[in-house]
């Protein structure tokens, strides 16, 4: 491999010939070998969107510092990092310094590089000019939390209402299905199984007004905070400029912060969407959990419902289809679940004027983004959408129900109707033979009082 010699205030390194970061970056390649799990590229591409705004802030704030040459090749090699183009050029690992001040030097050193070369000179500084205005210590949170928004925004809050018009769809095609209820993995009264799934579109439209509510405060910016909060180094205005670029740039309404002493060492927004996404999380494995119940058999199981059959489900029993897609989501629930955990601990650790776990912090927020959206859609395309009706089931399982005896009670009693399902039970005979047994009403009065469809 070919090298060139970069260097920093610590001294000289050789990085590839071919790679655009520089010394910082490299020292950080090579001083965390740690795991396999890169900075998330949402993150990536979250700094060339605020790499670009801060260039374009500081045009307008610092134009004789930030020359149109300059603010030129900055936007031009952001451009690049935006689309991906550069992905290569940020080969670090989330395990490395706690206010991913390697990331952000990643970032400058790249979009330099790279923009010299576009300039056809040696035009730009990565901390003088790509780092104008700002710190590792209000860049890194404001990457978070730009990449966050995106991630809920663009990605998650539209599989979401895909999902909850499928289940709004399925709610009408079956308005006129009455099924047996169950609680505690017994029996229940009835419902009418529209009613059942308006429970799981209600779990899915929950967890999206959570997540709604989050939003502002994530769409709130770091930026101009700088080392500790005071903005020292930061023109006044570059601020809200910075936020106002980053909001033309995406399409979202970002705000600075407030208060840039909170912003820099509380994760608290992140926290708070989180737990969104964990109710999210541990609504779905409900959902998952319901659809796998009620589709088991085919013929020992409940089978109340069909689910698409996908693949085979066994390397030794021929013919076997498992709910795939149900185990899939489940297994997303617990990794989200469990991300809230990391989330949680890493934002308890701002230490004086800085939070010092934000690439693990991040790290989980966006795996548990990225795990949603594309484990809804799976569920979604390969299973929800192709659930239908055991109709013939449905209606065998209710008229075989002893909690139909729940009619009953306004007529002959609670304790007469406990008597009749127990020797309905204990007899295998149906509800009306008992209670008529029992001398609890006659044929006729039976007939006219117990109608299971009216129940719901």
């Amino acid at each position: 491999m070919n090298y060139r010699i970069e260097r920093d205030s610590m001294g000289e390194m050789q990085v590839p010939a071919d790679r655009y970061w520089a010394a910082q970056t490299q020292r950080s390649y090579q001083n965390f070998r740690i795991g396999g799990e890169l900075m998330p590229r949402e993150i990536t591409h979250a700094f060339g969107i605020l790499k670009k705004a801060a260039a374009i802030a500081n045009h307008q704030v610092r134009p004789e510092r930030m020359t149109d040459e300059k603010l030129q090749a900055i936007c031009t090699a952001c451009d690049e990092v935006i689309a991906g183009k550069l992905n290569d050029h940020f080969p670090l690992v989330v395990w490395q310094t706690g206010s991913g001040t390697q990331s952000n030097m990643n970032a400058n050193e790249v979009i330099a590089n790279r923009g010299n070369e576009i300039a056809g000179r040696k035009l730009l500084h990565p901390n003088d000019d790509v780092n104008m205005s700002q710190s590792s210590n209000d860049t890194f949170p404001t990457a978070m939390h730009i990449a966050a928004v995106l991630g809920i925004e663009d990605a998650l809050l539209p599989v979401m209402e895909m999902f909850i018009e499928t289940l709004r769809r399925l709610e009408k095609e079956n308005d006129d299905v009455v099924k047996s209820g169950r609680t505690h993995l017994q029996d229940a009264t009835p419902i009418k199984f529209s009613q059942e799934i308006s429970g799981w579109r209600g779990m899915i439209e929950k967890p999206m007004e959570m997540l709604k509510l989050a939003l502002p405060g994530l769409k709130e910016l770091a930026l101009g905070g700088t080392a500790v909060g005071t903005g020292l180094n930061c023109p006044k205005g570059f601020d809200a400029a910075v936020a106002k670029a980053v909001s033309e740039e995406t399409g979202k309404a970002f705000v600075t912060a407030p208060n840039k002493f909170h912003a820099l060492t509380a994760k608290d927004e992140l926290v708070f969407a989180h737990g969104a996404l964990k109710a999210l999380a541990a609504n779905l494995m409900k959902i998952a959990n319901d659809v796998r119940w009620l589709a088991s058999g085919p013929r020992c199981g409940l089978g109340e419902i069909h689910i698409p059959e996908n693949e085979p489900g066994s390397s030794i029993m021929p013919g076997k289809v498992n709910p795939t897609q149900c185990e899939s989501m489940t297994m997303v629930a617990v990794q989200v679940i469990a991300n809230d955990v990391a989330v949680g601990m890493a934002a308890s650790q701002g230490n004086f004027e800085l939070n010092v776990f934000m690439p693990v912090c991040i790290y989980n927020f966006l795996q548990s983004v990225r795990l949603l959206a594309d484990g809804m859609r799976s569920f979604h395309d390969n299973c929800v959408v192709g659930i239908t009706a055991n109709r013939d089931k449905m209606r065998h399982n209710l008229h075989n129900s002893l909690m139909l005896v729940t009619a009953l009670n306004p007529y002959i009693g609670y304790d007469n109707a406990a008597k009749t399902a127990k020797k309905a039970h204990a007899e295998n005979i149906s509800l009306k033979e008992a209670c008529v047994a029992l001398g609890f009403l006659t044929p006729e009065k039976f007939d006219e009082v117990f109608h299971p469809e009216e129940m719901v």
